[in-house]
């Protein structure tokens, strides 16, 4: 089998496939120490992509895995363990900061109303599958991404 094809543009539509937890009315989920826990009221707003670039790999300690959904939609508690790290202008990444673990991806200074869900912090099942690979441009050397999916060199 060969390798899938590498886009070199962003494609906006053909990523946003749906989401595969239809009918999913409460998704639920917490950091490894269960000092931050989240509730999602509704959908992912797509499938989840798995995000190759510097920052995502520095941040989880390897490729981060997200899925978006609607910031209303995301209940938060024990905010008093969740920090956040401006990790760009446009961009901060909430984390537990008791065990450490990687929660959130949040453009919060871009005008989105959606806020990004590392998938590994979520309770199983969610429903979700992985649907494509972003920014493997920046990958790191010490793997291979042989799972068929749709990859991006950039977004």
């Amino acid at each position: 089998m060969g390798k899938p094809p590498v886009s070199t543009e962003p494609d906006w539509v053909s990523w946003r496939t749906p989401s595969k937890n239809p009918g999913k009315t409460m998704l639920k989920g917490a950091c490894l120490c269960a000092g931050v826990r989240f509730e999602i009221a509704g959908e992912l707003q797509h499938a989840p992509d798995a995000c190759h670039c510097s920052q995502c790999c520095r941040h989880s300690g390897h490729y981060f895995v997200s899925a978006n959904v609607a910031r209303a939609a995301l209940t938060i508690h024990g905010e008093e363990n969740l920090g956040w790290y401006r990790s760009s202008e446009k961009v901060r990444r909430g984390f537990c900061k008791v065990c450490g673990s990687s929660l959130f991806w949040d453009p919060d200074r871009s005008g989105h109303d959606f806020i990004a869900v590392a998938m590994g912090a979520l309770d199983a099942p969610t429903g979700a599958q992985l649907a494509r690979h972003i920014f493997v441009a920046d990958k790191g050397d010490y793997y291979e991404i042989r799972d068929g999916l749709p990859q991006s060199e950039r977004f």
